[in-house]
């Protein structure tokens, strides 16, 4: 990288650069909030000769999405090849003074605001005390506004102000010959340069990942604006297929941006994303579009997982997305079901992501491979084996895989509404806390408390089954489960049907009855990890 480069540019080629596209200001930039009153500050130090700041450019070949028009003036587009001058520091003083010498006006909650009303009282002695230059120009006195000083020529300037052409001609004199301090950094980065910008600009806030591949991948002629794209993906829009409607609204963008890297590097580590080729990842959308949607459509059939909030962890997502890749428009068979199902249960129980995801990622591709070819993945002896001790005292928590693992498995059996055997229905905004509506405790904690069970052992994950709504809590509350459960069957005649569902296999046998807790725990634990076992064992043809 080369050293920074100190340069002092006038107003007149400063704002040129703007007028001719040379000078943009990156997406990434938050809005221009100056207000005319900061404005009008402005110039009065420039006038004064104070100090305003530096500007930090990046100057590169690059193309960022970037702000097209601000207020009324829509900017041109560099041409292509050329070098362009993205300000990193200063946005926010550079478009104030661009506004006033191009007679922007913009719309804030609901008023315009007209940066031609800047001006300089001309009946004001200039001082190094008092202001010169307001927002609105003040009654009884003579005044010049600053873009018509900068704008008009001397001629039509003498005519207008004669008496005060003296003032006049000073004014416009400093304000063109004020030498504004840039520092130009040449052809960095771009991850180097939004680190320049978040270190300068955001009090430590880092750009995110995306936000810098948003300003990377833009591209105007090809209509590709990244930001677009993912809204278009996430957002709940009846009359586009979207992630919203699909119950995966949760997949966040990192996620999106790593399965990108899955399709065209060998890595998916923020460095190799940040080093994708532009044309490459624009190339590479639509595809991963359409294999993200057959990774959810397969995870929600075959696995339960119909809301992206019980997923055991989102880059789960990405090999799948792959091997949907690679598999084209082909079904899948019984045996690489089968497998694709091992392999999730595997890095659901094993806590596979909690560490280093972006490297076992790209290990787990070779898996994907792997039952590409219709092979059996080498787990390298890594597969768990829990037991019916390990099941029985897992506490129950949404944050933790293995209980969203567990929920994914009571969600394939389809669980029913204990009241009325009815359908239950997942929703996302409701699976966000342990004590969501979703949620419920078979063996009610506060019966528990009263038998002298602590609320861990209350809260085991082997206690919990889905339900439809709160009414099942209200009804419930402390009571034994032989009550209530007694209390459904006159309302429900197929409740022990209802029961398997949630894989409880009968009300004598798991405790209900006798409002055994320990049983009811062994028993569902011993049924639940039969479950589990055929799924991380499965018997395929190698």
């Amino acid at each position: 990288m080369k050293q920074p480069e100190n340069q002092s540019k006038k107003y007149s080629s400063l704002f040129n650069d703007i007028d001719e596209g040379r000078v943009k200001v990156p997406q990434f930039q938050r809005e221009f909030v100056w207000t005319k009153v900061q404005t009008a500050k402005l110039i009065d130090s420039i006038l004064k000769g104070y100090p305003m700041g530096t500007f930090i450019l990046w100057k590169t070949k690059e193309r960022l999405r970037h702000i097209r028009n601000v207020g009324n003036i829509e900017l041109p587009e560099p041409d292509g090849g050329d070098y362009v001058f993205y300000v990193l520091d200063g946005q926010q003083r550079i478009t104030s003074l661009y506004a006033v010498r191009a007679g922007i006006r913009l719309t804030k909650g609901g008023e315009e605001i007209d940066y031609k009303d800047i001006v300089i009282d001309l009946d004001i002695e200039a001082t190094q005390d008092d202001e010169v230059v307001f927002a609105d120009a003040p009654k009884e006195h003579a005044s010049i506004s600053v873009h018509k000083l900068l704008n008009d020529d001397v001629e039509t300037l003498v005519k207008e102000y004669g008496e005060y052409i003296g003032k006049v001609s000073n004014y416009k004199n400093r304000l063109e010959s004020y030498d504004f301090s840039t520092v130009v950094i040449d052809s960095y980065p771009i991850d180097i340069a939004c680190e320049i910008f978040t270190r300068i600009n955001t009090g430590g806030k880092e750009l995110t990942l995306f936000e810098i591949m948003v300003a990377k991948t833009y591209d105007q002629e090809r209509g590709f604006d990244l930001a677009e794209k993912y809204a278009s993906l996430i957002e709940d829009d009846t009359s586009n297929r979207n992630l919203t409607t699909a119950g995966f609204n949760g997949v966040p963008p990192v996620t999106v941006l790593q399965c990108v890297a899955s399709f065209i590097s060998p890595e998916i580590k923020r460095q190799s994303i940040l080093k994708l080729n532009k044309e490459a990842f624009i190339n590479a959308w639509d595809e991963v579009v359409e294999s993200l949607f057959k990774a959810v459509d397969y995870i929600r059939t075959h696995l339960g997982i119909t809301v992206s909030r019980i997923l055991p962890y989102n880059s789960i997502l990405i090999p799948l997305t792959w091997f949907f890749w690679k598999k084209g428009n082909q079904g899948i068979s019984v045996e690489e079901n089968l497998l694709l199902r091992q392999y999730v249960y595997f890095a659901a129980l094993t806590h596979r992501f909690n560490s280093a995801a972006e490297t076992k990622v790209s290990l787990d591709l070779k898996k994907m491979k792997a039952i590409l070819s219709g092979e059996k993945p080498d787990y390298e002896n890594e597969l768990p084996k829990l037991t019916i001790e390990d099941l029985k005292w897992s506490g129950f928590s949404v944050g933790n895989a293995r209980s969203k693992m567990i929920i994914c498995l009571l969600s394939e059996h389809r669980p029913k509404s204990l009241k009325t055997n009815g359908e239950l229905t997942l929703d996302n905004s409701w699976l966000q806390v342990s004590s969501s509506k979703n949620y419920h405790h078979f063996f009610p904690k506060a019966f528990l408390k009263k038998q002298g069970y602590e609320n861990w052992q209350a809260n085991s994950l082997m206690n919990i089954v889905l339900v439809d709504d709160y009414l099942n809590k209200r009804e419930i509350g402390a009571k034994a489960p032989s009550l209530y459960i007694d209390g459904y069957a006159k309302e429900n005649a197929h409740l022990d049907e209802t029961l398997k569902s949630h894989l409880i296999e009968s009300r004598e046998g798991f405790g209900i009855d006798s409002d055994d807790y320990e049983m009811f725990l062994t028993q569902r634990a011993t049924l639940i990890l039969k479950k589990i076992n055929e799924r991380l064992n499965p018997e395929v043809n190698s």
